[in-house]
């Protein structure tokens, strides 16, 4: 960001005026995270390892939930990201953890894209992503289902790494009086920052939505060091 503001700076030298200057970046401890059903939908397996890298969006994408303590109960984030871009696609946040919560997310998602033919959705283990209803959704929209290897949550890693961030960045150390505010916080993370101006290393320091518009003005994209780099990010 200091470098798109034209201040040439090296990352040591960023570190040394924080540290002189008593600043800590914000992290978040991650915490036991609520228990999944390992055996629920043993049919489904977890084919996202061994698929191609995403070129183009809506080619995959990935669900999962967290939890958000707050007054004394928790509530349930579920999101939808698109892998190729990062960018996140559907969500939905309430106060109970059932099918509802993950088919609202999905259907999100299904009005703001259009899908690609025999599309993937990878997901954990959780029993909301094995209900009927959602899996009604999927198979309506010829969209494959794959949830993670038992214990394995880094299968959906990229998932996970966008909670962790949103909990570091927005919600640890803030308090939000209402349910309201807390909704309005979320959205404002996801929407307003994290999609249109955070950005990602993964993607040669553009935001999922810059990343997205560089595919649609057809800017060439290569392969360097495993992770996809476009030529120019800048728009």
């Amino acid at each position: 960001m200091l470098h798109r503001q034209g201040i040439e700076v090296s990352e040591n030298r960023v570190a040394r005026l924080m540290q002189a200057n008593g600043i800590v970046g914000r992290i978040h401890a991650k915490k036991a995270r609520a228990p999944s059903v390992n055996e629920v939908i043993k049919r489904t397996d977890n084919k996202r390892l061994s698929t191609p890298r995403p070129t183009r969006i809506n080619q995959v994408w990935a669900g999962d939930v967290t939890s958000l303590w707050f007054q004394n109960k928790w509530y349930y984030l579920a999101v939808v990201m698109d892998i190729y871009s990062r960018k996140i696609i559907g969500w939905s946040l309430e106060s109970y953890r059932r099918k509802e919560l993950t088919m609202q997310a999905l259907e999100h998602a299904l009005q703001n894209r259009q899908l690609e033919p025999r599309m993937l959705l990878h997901s954990d283990r959780g029993v909301e992503y094995a209900a009927k209803g959602y899996r009604a959704i999927l198979k309506q929209n010829n969209i494959r289902p794959r949830m993670n290897r038992p214990g394995h949550c880094t299968d959906n890693a990229h998932v996970e790494s966008f909670f962790h961030s949103m909990k570091g960045e927005w919600i640890k150390g803030n308090k939000y009086d209402t349910v309201d505010v807390l909704l309005n916080a979320v959205r404002s993370y996801i929407v307003d920052f994290y999609n249109r101006t955070r950005l990602h290393s993964s993607l040669s320091y553009c935001s999922p939505n810059e990343f997205e518009r560089l595919q649609v003005h057809h800017y060439s994209v290569h392969f360097f060091g495993g992770r996809l780099h476009p030529k120019r990010c800048t728009l």
